[in-house]
């Protein structure tokens, strides 16, 4: 027995320490109405306009994945319920070239974090083509919070851990100042992504055509002109050779 409890006692320990020296590593990001950790050290968060966001510091991954955060204060449309309402129903947006695009929604659900009621939804194509958006949304005190973050739906797997420990340590709060007071918009609309972070130049790979393409259209586009001039070539050759003919 003496031996088990050793064993036991070494587990626990063991477990301490790791848990002691996860939370000693991760970097928390707090404002004036929320704090997270973040998924990795590389991370880093800035307010743009009236909304933060964050993102990796890694040239390539900082294309994989973002976080966007926003609050305003609370209207008539600020309530779990509406919320939950909102989330259930498919997102209508614009994507490139203007086209009209259309979420699926995953689920939409109440959930309790850290003490705190939110209602977490899940979409793809919400926001960004070809990326999943999970949507947290709550209301403290006088204020409407949203934390947002997409991942590209084929790294969706690789990120989900990392981000499942950020909502997991989610707390919000009301501070002073911080809040978007000089919206009447839902926060729904005011928790997407900046216009200085349009999804062109946040996530260039995904919208603009593989420098490869460009070439082959070229290429195409000279082989049409060629080609054209050999038929008007040979039709003119023809009619000079049919004239000549005629004469003789």
């Amino acid at each position: 027995m003496s031996r088990i409890g050793g064993v036991m006692r070494f587990v626990v320990i063991f477990a301490t320490a790791f848990a002691a020296a996860r939370n000693a590593h991760a970097l928390k990001f707090s404002n004036q109405f929320v704090e997270f950790e973040l998924p990795n050290m590389k991370w880093n968060c800035a307010l743009e306009g009236a909304e933060w966001v964050c993102q990796s510091t890694d040239e390539q991954k900082k294309r994989d994945a973002i976080v966007v955060l926003a609050a305003k204060l609370k209207g008539e449309q600020d309530s779990l319920d509406k919320y939950q309402e909102y989330l259930n129903k498919a997102r209508a947006f614009t994507g490139p070239g203007g086209k009209a695009m259309s979420s699926q929604p995953k689920y939409a659900k109440a959930a309790e974090l850290n003490g705190q009621p939110w209602i977490d939804s899940l979409h793809l194509e919400s926001e960004i083509p070809g990326f999943y958006t999970r949507y947290l949304a709550t209301v403290k005190q006088d204020i409407g919070v949203l934390v947002t973050y997409s991942i590209n739906k084929v790294k969706y797997q690789d990120y989900l851990g990392e981000f499942e420990g950020m909502v997991k340590s989610l707390k919000v709060f009301r501070k002073a100042g911080g809040v978007n007071t000089n919206t009447a918009q839902s926060i729904f609309q005011q928790g997407q992504l900046p216009g200085s972070f349009t999804a062109q130049n946040v996530f260039p790979d995904q919208q603009a055509p593989p420098a490869a393409d460009k070439p082959k259209k070229a290429a195409k586009q000279e082989d049409n002109t060629i080609l054209f001039l050999i038929v008007i070539g040979a039709a003119v050759a023809y009619f000079i050779w049919k004239r000549k003919r005629g004469k003789s």
